[in-house]
């Protein structure tokens, strides 16, 4: 294939950052943007880019012949419908995480999308950021040795939206589902059993959703290494993503991004610059990155870097850290299907 040609649904603020990503690469047509509530702010933003708009609910723009993959950008209660009406169209998928909220729900598309011949990859975009792949590097190559403790932070600089929250699917389903799948990326290891804590320290109102803004989960891998995951949904200061990995030689870190690397030093103290304010800032390179490298694994015919595998993990971790948090125990991977939905 020489050329890809691309249909977006959801036209969001992810489905529009795809869409300003994938008009800029050589070789990608966007079709069109289906979005069934967009209305006239999102066909002027379409106009201006000479995108295409179809207003619809995407049943019949999947199916579209001159469309080869689907971004799936739409909110996580309509993804698995639509993987499979574009696995049943034998379109290429590009799929937001999580694929859905419900476990045995994403594993069924799952078998669907592997007994396809087709491409699909799932939006975990802190693979693709500069910092983390060459942690993962350092750590792949031995520079540390074996990694014995994996230390991941996530902190928001301000909490969403309370209706976001309710449909969400809680923190650890929404948020640090990516940290699930950075622990499984810098580890190289499955992991093996998860301890899952979380309080209400920001804005009551969580608790009324039935969600946390504050949790910390350890985990233990398959490999032997430990782990611990923080994450918060207000940092007064920016947005803080960092990641460590010690082992046994030595150990490898990554801090946050800023906007220049001034540090100023007077007698009054040491400053420099806040970490860059948001996910959108501080992972533009790799939004860019992880979607050229979808297309480019269509042109050339070669795996994806995030498959469906990697995203069902993520979410059997996740679910597992819903339970933990509920149960106030432990639990471990091989017994989440004897526990009831979390």
């Amino acid at each position: 294939m020489d050329s890809v040609k691309i249909g977006i649904i959801g036209g969001g603020r992810i489905g529009k950052i795809h869409a300003d990503h994938v008009r800029r690469l050589p070789n990608v047509e966007i079709v069109g943007i289906a979005d069934l509530f967009g209305g006239e702010p999102l066909a002027a933003w379409c106009y201006e880019r000479g995108i295409p708009y179809y207003p619809s609910d995407g049943d019949n723009f999947i199916s579209n012949p001159d469309i080869d993959a689907i971004f799936i950008c739409s909110p996580t209660d309509t993804h698995v419908s639509l993987i499979r009406k574009a696995v049943k169209a034998g379109k290429h998928i590009f799929c937001e995480k999580p694929v859905s909220q419900l476990l045995l729900e994403t594993e069924k598309a799952m078998e669907e999308v592997s007994q396809a011949n087709i491409k699909f990859q799932v939006g975990f975009n802190r693979r693709f950021d500069h910092n983390f792949l060459r942690l993962r590097e350092h750590v792949q190559q031995g520079t540390i040795g074996e990694p014995h403790i994996i230390k991941i932070t996530s902190r928001d600089p301000n909490p969403p939206h309370l209706d976001y929250i309710r449909s969400s699917g809680g923190i650890y389903m929404d948020m640090m589902i990516h940290d699930f799948d950075m622990a499984r990326y810098v580890s190289g290891s499955e992991v093996e059993s998860i301890y899952a804590q979380g309080n209400v320290l920001i804005n009551p109102a969580f608790r009324e959703c039935g969600d946390v803004d504050t949790a910390i989960v350890t985990l233990r891998f398959e490999n032997g290494a430990l782990g611990v995951i923080d994450n918060s949904r207000q940092a007064v200061y920016g947005y803080d993503q960092r990641v460590e990995v010690f082992g046994s030689k030595g150990s490898v870190a990554v801090t946050n991004d800023h906007p220049n690397t001034a540090i100023i030093s007077t007698a009054e103290g040491v400053m420099s610059d806040k970490p860059l304010h948001f996910f959108l800032e501080r992972y533009e390179k790799a939004y860019e990155l992880e979607v050229r490298m979808f297309i480019d694994s269509i042109i050339q015919d070669t795996p994806v870097t995030v498959n469906g595998y990697d995203g069902l993990q993520a979410e059997r971790i996740a679910y597992a850290a819903k339970c933990s948090a509920r149960l106030g125990r432990p639990v471990r991977m091989d017994e989440i299907y004897q526990i009831t939905e979390a």
